[in-house]
């Protein structure tokens, strides 16, 4: 079971760069490990952005930038495009963000956020640049994700604005479950329908 998710507050990490793909989020050469291995990806998020070719940090990469910090990445338009590695949510989600607000996601990539315990916040773009100006003129402002709700709201300025997200997959959320744990939950009802429709 994980941690199950409710309504979160926090300061944002922005990447306001449109089109980021899986490849960018998690390069292919760290696609070795089958297994979750959270703080390897997590590790290795935007690799080729946070660091140089020598190993160093890249100072100019928002990651490495300590006024920015937070659970909520902030991203641009057309995210997790590309390839439909899973490996992509897994670094997100061990970097330790919870929440990526965009005006647009790629489907599996969106899925796969979902899978892995990561809230993908679909707003408007217009929303999206307000939380980008926000979030440039002063790093400490926070943003609020309701996923009862389904709503996000900048505090700053009190705009909100509502998200969709499957219903199934918004029950797992709210009580930190995965898709296994879920049939587990719910063995008891899947025997008897099995039973009254043989």
């Amino acid at each position: 079971m994980k941690q199950k998710f409710d309504i979160i507050t926090s300061t944002c990490v922005p990447l306001p760069l449109e089109n980021v793909d899986t490849d960018q989020i998690i390069p292919a050469r760290f696609l070795k490990a089958t297994t979750r291995e959270e703080k390897f990806f997590g590790d290795n998020l935007f690799r080729d952005w946070r660091y140089n070719a020598d190993g160093t940090e890249n100072r100019d990469f928002v990651l490495n930038n300590p006024a920015y910090r937070g659970c909520i990445l902030v991203a641009g338009k057309n995210f997790g495009s590309g390839s439909s590695r899973e490996h992509a949510a897994w670094a997100i989600a061990g970097y330790g963000f919870r929440v990526v607000i965009s005006s647009f996601f790629a489907d599996i990539h969106k899925n796969n956020e979902l899978n892995n315990f990561v809230l993908p916040c679909q707003v408007s773009e217009d929303f999206l640049e307000e939380l980008f100006r926000t979030v440039r003129e002063n790093p400490e402002s926070l943003v609020k994700v309701d996923l009862p709700c389904q709503t996000v709201t900048n505090l700053s300025t009190g705009r909100c604005e509502h998200f969709d997200i499957n219903g199934y997959k918004k029950h797992c959320l709210m009580q930190g479950l995965d898709d296994i744990d879920f049939l587990v939950q719910n063995q008891d009802k899947t025997i008897l329908w099995e039973q009254q429709n043989k």
